[in-house]
């Protein structure tokens, strides 16, 4: 059986992300779609919506058939590292393809860009870290030394953030000399960051926004933008939680650990650099909501998705030491399963003699030390909850794989 590996969020499940399903078995001719999917937190350092077992019914009833968990040491990371965690799950499990969406929608782009990265890598590298020098961003600095060297200019534009999440699948492909072979299609209708819902297809980014604002969205424009299986388990989750996941439910938590750490205690913590420290804690005494204190933590080097990161990992207290784990590691240590049909456990019976790390399925068994940061990541995520809610979510960790007999 083939196999094509998507890399996703599902932040919640929407049109563009069936369109994207549906697009990459039609181009990999495969016969098992498998998605590696950010768990609690996401890339951008933030909260899911709905948590990652409600995401994975939605995604085995749009026609993915395995859903793997990326874990939170590569989730909650820059594109470089976000990337190595997900491709190496990918090629363990044995995907022949990797279909991603992206501005370009041409494969060749991306190949050609890799290799003008290469020839002109010493010019890259000079640039990038003059323009951290100078107290640019990280992304901000990339932008500069990819323009530097032709790559925004050209059909691929590495300015643009699918292009630049999609170049970091393909170069860890091809830096790793994996068997992947990378397959892109172009985003339709919808931008990255759009703020408002068009049509019935949009952005994760708007629809968030929608819901978060909105009490009832089924007669509304936000339904037509989901399948109704992403419908029925928003519906669910908030009946079941009475609510949606956003920042500023955790906002107290973060305040409260800050208040009480030292600027030792908060360098430590993974993320934390430069001196950043005392910036966070000399702003939380006057801090009264999540989006005002990154505000006035936020400068031209420290962007809002680097502070969001901060605030992950200050929240489930990850520190420097744990993390340095993941660069040194060749590949990733596991495969977390989180959900399957009946066609990928016909693809994992076909491939378990290939596959040469554990599978695993629940958190009974903490096999590895990713998994005990990945407790912690999933006990913080819950902390919102009354003890009764959280033991019950939690519970979920301890079972067996989400199961959909599909035909």
């Amino acid at each position: 059986m083939k196999a094509s590996g998507l890399v996703v969020e599902y932040n919640p499940f929407h049109n563009g992300h069936l369109f994207h399903v549906q697009q990459a078995k039609k181009i990999s001719s495969a016969d098992c779609i498998i998605a590696v999917m950010s768990g609690s937190f996401l890339q951008r350092g933030e909260p899911a919506i709905i948590d990652k077992f409600h995401r994975t019914k939605t995604a085995l009833a749009s026609g993915v058939d395995i859903v793997l968990e990326l874990p939170y040491a590569y989730a909650v990371q820059s594109s470089e590292l976000f990337a190595k965690g997900a491709i190496h799950t990918l090629q363990k499990i044995g995907v022949d393809s990797l279909c991603f969406g992206s501005e370009s929608g041409n494969i060749s782009d991306f190949i050609t860009s890799y290799n003008t990265l290469k020839e002109k890598n010493e010019t890259f590298k000079r640039i990038l870290k003059k323009s951290l020098n100078d107290g640019y961003s990280f992304p901000e600095a990339s932008k500069e030394a990819y323009r530097t060297i032709g790559l925004t200019t050209n059909s691929l534009d590495l300015s643009k953030p699918n292009n630049i999440l999609g170049f970091s699948y393909v170069k860890t492909i091809l830096d790793a000399d994996l068997t992947i072979r990378p397959l892109t299609i172009k985003r339709i209708k919808s931008d990255y960051h759009d703020q408002e819902i068009n049509g019935k297809i949009a952005s994760a980014t708007s629809i968030r926004k929608q819901l978060l604002n909105k009490q009832n969205f089924t007669a509304d424009k936000i339904s037509i933008s989901m399948p109704k299986a992403t419908l029925n388990q928003l519906h669910k989750y908030k009946d079941n939680t009475g609510i949606w996941h956003d920042w500023e439910k955790y906002f107290h938590l973060v305040y409260y650990r800050v208040l009480t750490m030292t600027p030792e205690e908060l360098a430590s913590i993974y993320g934390i650099d430069e001196g950043i420290e005392h910036r966070i804690i000399k702003s939380v005494k006057n801090a009264t909501s999540l989006n005002d204190w990154i505000k006035t933590i936020k400068t031209k080097r420290y962007t809002w998705t680097r502070i969001q990161r901060m605030f992950v990992h200050i929240l489930t207290n990850t520190k420097k030491e744990e993390l340095q784990m993941i660069k040194k590691l060749s590949s990733v240590p596991y495969i977390r399963l989180l959900g399957i049909t009946k066609t990928g456990r016909a693809y994992l019976n076909s491939k378990k003699k290939e596959i040469d790390i554990p599978i695993i399925s629940s958190l009974k068994k903490n096999l590895h030390p990713l998994l005990k940061i990945e407790e912690r990541a999933t006990n913080a995520y819950y902390s919102i909850f009354s003890p009764e809610i959280r033991k019950k979510l939690h519970a979920q960790e301890l079972q067996a794989p989400i199961i959909l007999n599909n035909s």
